[in-house]
Formats: C-alpha cells, sequence, structure tokens
C-alpha cells in the first residue's frame, strides 16, 4: 500500500508543477481532488480518514474571508478605491506609492487573489484615462497584493493554514512581519520606477491622440458603483474580527464563520451573487491535498527523507534550511502545496513566520509563482495588454531576491538564535 500511496502522491505533485496531467482536461484542483479519490478507492485511507484529515478550521477561515471579499466587491469598494487613488494629483511615481500601499493594506485583510481581481480592471481603466503605461502599474499590483498579504496571517491562504495548524498569535506574527513587508514594499517601488526610466506615459498613441485600442476597451469596461451601506457593513465586521483576532484568543474560524454568516443575512444582496464569488476550486484543492498529504505521512516516508536530507548537511527542521526549501518548493509546486508538505517539520518557534513569509514573497519570482500573478496577466489579455514570463521575470526576479534578502536580515538574529 505504500506503494500505491507514493504514486498517487507523484502524481498529484507532478500535476502541480505543471498546472494539469497530460492528455487530460484537469487543473490542479482536479488533480488534487482526483488524488483524494484515488486514495479511498483504493483502500489507502477510509472516508473516516480521509474527512479527519481536512483541517476544517483551514477551510472554515478560508471560507469566511471569501464572502467578506464578495461583500467588499459587491459593494463597489474595490472600485472606489482605485478610482479615488487614480484622481489624486500625484506624479506618476508617487502614484504608484500610493496605488502600491492601498494594495498592500486591503490584500492584508481582504486576501491577495480577491483584491487583484477587484483592482486589476479598474486600474487599466485607471491608466487610460491619465494616459499612463498599465504595465509598470499591473505588475506593482501583482507584487503588492502578495507582500502585503504576507503581513497578516489572513492574508492568503497559505498564511492561513500555517496560522490555524501552528496556532500562531495573530498580532504576534504581524508584528514580526511589518518590518520584512514595509521594506520589501519600498524595494519593489524602488525597483519598478528604476526599470521605467522616467517613461511613464502610454507609448502608443493613434493619430488624433486618443489612447490605444486597449485602452479605449478598458474605458468603455463597466464600473461597479459604490454601495455604501453594503461597503460600510464589510468594513464594520472586517474590523470587529481584526480586533477580535489581535485582542482575544477566541477561536479565528469561529469568529470568522460567524461573521460570514451576519453578511449572507442581507436584503438586498443575494445569497446566490455572494456565494458565487466564493472561489469553491480553491476550497476543494485544499481538501485534496490535505487528504494526499495526510496518506504520505503516515507512510513515514518524509520523515525518512527530511533524515536523509540531515545527514547530508540538509535539514529542514533548520532555520536557514526551511528558508531554503520554502522558496524552491513555493516556485516548483507553487505556495500552498508547498507549505502543506513543509508544516510538519515547523516545530521551531520562528517556522510559521519563515513559512508565512518567504512562501508568499516567493511567489513574486514568475508569473506561475501566485495566482495574484495569473489573475493580473490574464486581466491584462483581456484588454489587450501582453505582459509574458520575461516582462514579468525583469520585475518578479530582483523584486523577489530584495524582498527575501530583506527577510533574512530583519529574521537574522532570531534565526541564528534556534
Amino acid at each position: 500500500m505504500t506503494t500505491t500511496i507514493l504514486v498517487i502522491f507523484l502524481i498529484v505533485y507532478a500535476g502541480m508543477i505543471l498546472g494539469e496531467l497530460p492528455f487530460l482536461q484537469i487543473d490542479r484542483t482536479g488533480v488534487a481532488l482526483l488524488g483524494a479519490i484515488a486514495l479511498v478507492s483504493f483502500d489507502a485511507l477510509s472516508l473516516r480518514e480521509a474527512a479527519e484529515a481536512v483541517h476544517l478550521p483551514t477551510i472554515i477561515l478560508l471560507f469566511s474571508f471569501m464572502v467578506l471579499s464578495a461583500q467588499m466587491r459587491l459593494g463597489g469598494f474595490y472600485d472606489w478605491v482605485t478610482r479615488s487613488l487614480a484622481a489624486l494629483p500625484l506624479s506618476p511615481p508617487l502614484l504608484l506609492a500610493a496605488m502600491m500601499l492601498a494594495v498592500a493594506v486591503l490584500a492584508a485583510v481582504f486576501s491577495n487573489d480577491i483584491v487583484c481581481l477587484a483592482v486589476a480592471p479598474v486600474l487599466i481603466h485607471a491608466c487610460a484615462r491619465r494616459r499612463l503605461d498599465p504595465v509598470p502599474h499591473l505588475l506593482a499590483l501583482a507584487c503588492a497584493a502578495n507582500i502585503g498579504s504576507a503581513w497578516t496571517l489572513i492574508g492568503n491562504p497559505q498564511n492561513m493554514l500555517i496560522g490555524q495548524t501552528l496556532e500562531l498569535s495573530f498580532a504576534g506574527y504581524s508584528a514580526e512581519a511589518a518590518l520584512p513587508v514595509a521594506l520589501g514594499l519600498f524595494a519593489t517601488w524602488i525597483v519598478i520606477a528604476w526599470q521605467t526610466h522616467g517613461h511613464w506615459s502610454e507609448r502608443e498613441l493613434s493619430a488624433d491622440g486618443a489612447p490605444p485600442q486597449a485602452s479605449r476597451r478598458a474605458m468603455d469596461d463597466g464600473e461597479a458603483p459604490l454601495d455604501r451601506w453594503q461597503t460600510a457593513k464589510g468594513l464594520a465586521i472586517a474590523g470587529a474580527l481584526i480586533v477580535v483576532f489581535v485582542f482575544t484568543s477566541l477561536p479565528r474560524e469561529h469568529m470568522a464563520l460567524t461573521a460570514a454568516g451576519l453578511l449572507l443575512m442581507s436584503r438586498r444582496l443575494h445569497t446566490t451573487r455572494t456565494l458565487g464569488l466564493v472561489d469553491w476550486e480553491l476550497l476543494v484543492l485544499f481538501m485534496g491535498l490535505f487528504v494526499v498529504n495526510h496518506a504520505l505521512q503516515q507512510t513515514g516516508l518524509a520523515l525518512t527523507l527530511v533524515k536523509d536530507f540531515a545527514a547530508l548537511g540538509f535539514d529542514l527542521r533548520e532555520p536557514w534550511a526551511l528558508f531554503a526549501g520554502t522558496f524552491v518548493l513555493s516556485n516548483v509546486v507553487s505556495n500552498v502545496p508547498a507549505v502543506m508538505l513543509l508544516l510538519p517539520f515547523g516545530g521551531h518557534p520562528s517556522a510559521g513566520t519563515v513559512l508565512a513569509l518567504v512562501s508568499t514573497l516567493a511567489g513574486n519570482l514568475l508569473i506561475v509563482g501566485s495566482i495574484a500573478n495569473i489573475i493580473v496577466v490574464d486581466a491584462a489579455r483581456r484588454h489587450g495588454i501582453r505582459i509574458d514570463w520575461r516582462r514579468h521575470a525583469r520585475v518578479g526576479v530582483p523584486v523577489t531576491l530584495a524582498t527575501l534578502a530583506i527577510t533574512a536580515a530583519c529574521l537574522w538574529q532570531r534565526l541564528a538564535s534556534w
């Protein structure tokens, strides 16, 4: 049975690397789900064992914040923030800085993927109106969302998983992450501003001075109007949750689920619209990977492999090995699967901080490193703006190296004391 589990595990993680399985119309979520089904079908796990392998507090927390983010999106909050920023009388470099700061704060509370999904089309529209080249701003959006989401334990799915599994202090983690995140945002702004070489304007204008087709297409897009009541309700509940997380020891998943329930009791927003914005595929991906990873852990193969690497001088239970391993795995199998693989070896006091920061910041390296990157690139493509992997890497590689170097420097004293 060990061989069966190992084969299924390897197939699933091959799917995580490739994003699909050859000759089949199946994505990462489908691969994880089929892997879990196969384990049950081959009696490697019973149905009860498979169900118990799913970390329910993480799933509940993730679902609850998807509902909260859906509330803010339907209320037009993200569109309003983006339009308001674009209307400020700032020079392009300062406008870029303001946008990055706002996106980072939003991502820290409402999740990086949701923020990118909501902001990207409106940002393209805003750049078109101001005759600005949208590419630097879109790349800044993806990088700032990823970096900002690292600030809290609710900013992205992997941080939620880490916080819930390792029972990290919400305020304690945020205090540790604040300096690397702030310095990382500043470094990212420097990289992008320097790479523009002062050429902020749209480079392609028609003969009558009008914006190019991509920009005109963005101008024609509809934007959600601000619903002040729905936005105020969402912000009030989000603020209350942050206060509860910081100042009490109440279970985060319980409080978040209660908040989601309150938001679903609406006289104006039908539950179909709200739940339609929940990323059910991501929830299924989590559950499938929980089952697959649990099966592998039961075989003892993972622990044996870690001990073998430790004998060669690379022990994942040591701080710098965990740092390096998280960076590599996050760019091989994506950050959520990488974190699930490495969590069992996170027994050190700062393991949670290392896993959360490194797995998130590593996502800026390549387009496929983060769902937020893919969302932004896809939004650009739909508006006739091309951002290929080379263009992204010109920003992503230096940003990732700079932010990880800053993180290592900030955590040096604590990691050295392990």
